[in-house]
């Protein structure tokens, strides 16, 4: 299969493009396409088997739920049983944009989308490019990120290539992603409302809209027994082909600790940000954006760790930008791309594996 890239300008959309995109949904194809968050992978949420061919195109496993991406708020009620008070109060607070809410779902939407679990993830973007085509295919689009499992999800089409040549007939070039982070993910089936997956839209955020949240207990763990209920609970994800390392500890700690492994092997990969990159005298640095800027971080971080395997470094150790907001977002992608592997740096020359 040729895997062919068009460019689409959001100032001025090809109507005839997207709706040829559309035409290759409806027909049980799948379409990479832009959105805020993340390039998606998209086929027809409501056949079962285009959604399998999403599955085989990533190498995905078939329990890892799908989500299902509408271009508008009536859509909605087509696919979940019932629509409580607290999604209408947070889709008029952050819909469209980067919010997915999972619901008991309609016996209209296939296993196959939802990994088998009665309940589906609903989300509706604010790309313009992801809305059209949503429409033009149908009204209900079911896109995971649009790369091959476990490796870093992708932020500009040319990542999408990289994974997806010759595995999907098209690829729709908005340019670079806006946030670069997965949306945020919130459980509204079970009583109070749960954080499945951090993203731009924090728990914060969420409180001041609804109140109660709770953040799911296994965010910042591998857990290689629970059943997913949302995309990237339970598998490994956005992981470099090198090894990856996050190391936590004072600054002066951790540039100390990461300068000594460079000095074992110089084909070290670094991710540090604006404050300590001079700290870095060898390695290959690459500097992820600045703290003052959190979102410069989230924003970097997948093509970054794209950069490393074009680099061919050996292995990767991350600085760790764990703080409130978004900065959870970031570390739980991290945490899952390096396989949970920490290193706590207590002193300047003692550290310990977790």
């Amino acid at each position: 299969m040729k895997t062919e890239i068009v460019w689409v300008d959001r100032e001025d959309m090809d109507d005839g493009m997207l709706r040829r995109a559309g035409e290759i949904l409806r027909e049980g194809g799948l379409v990479a396409f832009p959105t805020e968050t993340v390039y998606g992978l998209g086929a027809d949420a409501l056949n079962e088997e285009a959604a399998g061919k999403i599955y085989a195109a990533k190498g995905r496993p078939s329990d890892n739920p799908l989500i299902i991406h509408i271009a508008d708020w009536e859509a909605l009620e087509g696919v979940v049983r019932e629509v409580p008070e607290v999604a209408v109060r947070l889709s008029e607070a952050f819909w469209p944009g980067p919010l997915t809410m999972i619901f008991h779902k309609r016996d209209c939407v296939p296993y196959g989308t939802t990994g088998g679990l009665d309940t589906v993830a609903v989300r509706m973007p604010s790309d313009e490019i992801a809305r059209e085509l949503i429409r033009q295919g149908g009204g209900y689009v079911a896109a995971p990120s649009a790369n091959r499992s476990g490796r870093p999800s992708p932020t500009a089409a040319q990542h999408v290539y990289e994974d997806m040549e010759g595995r999907i007939p098209l690829i729709l070039d908005g340019g670079e992603v806006e946030i670069g982070l997965e949306s945020t993910i919130v459980d509204l089936t079970e009583g109070c409302p749960v954080v499945l997956r951090p993203g731009f839209i924090s728990l914060e955020m969420l409180k001041g809209v609804i109140g109660e949240v709770k953040m799911d207990q296994g965010l910042l763990r591998s857990d290689d027994v629970a059943r997913p209920k949302a995309p990237g609970m339970k598998y490994r994800h956005y992981a470099p082909r090198a090894e990856l390392k996050i190391v936590e500890g004072t600054q002066e700690g951790v540039v100390s600790y990461i300068n000594k492994k460079v000095q074992e092997d110089s084909d070290t990969g670094i991710i540090c940000t604006e404050e300590t990159r001079a700290f870095y005298p060898a390695g290959h640095v690459k500097c992820i954006g600045s703290r003052k800027d959190v979102r410069s971080i989230a924003h970097h971080l997948f093509g970054i760790l794209r950069e490393f395997d074009e680099d061919g470094v050996s292995r990767i150790y991350s600085e760790s930008f764990d703080s409130p907001g978004l900065g959870q977002a970031i570390m739980n992608r991290l945490l899952k791309a390096a396989g949970h592997q920490k290193i706590l740096v207590k002193e300047k020359d003692t550290q310990e594996e977790m």
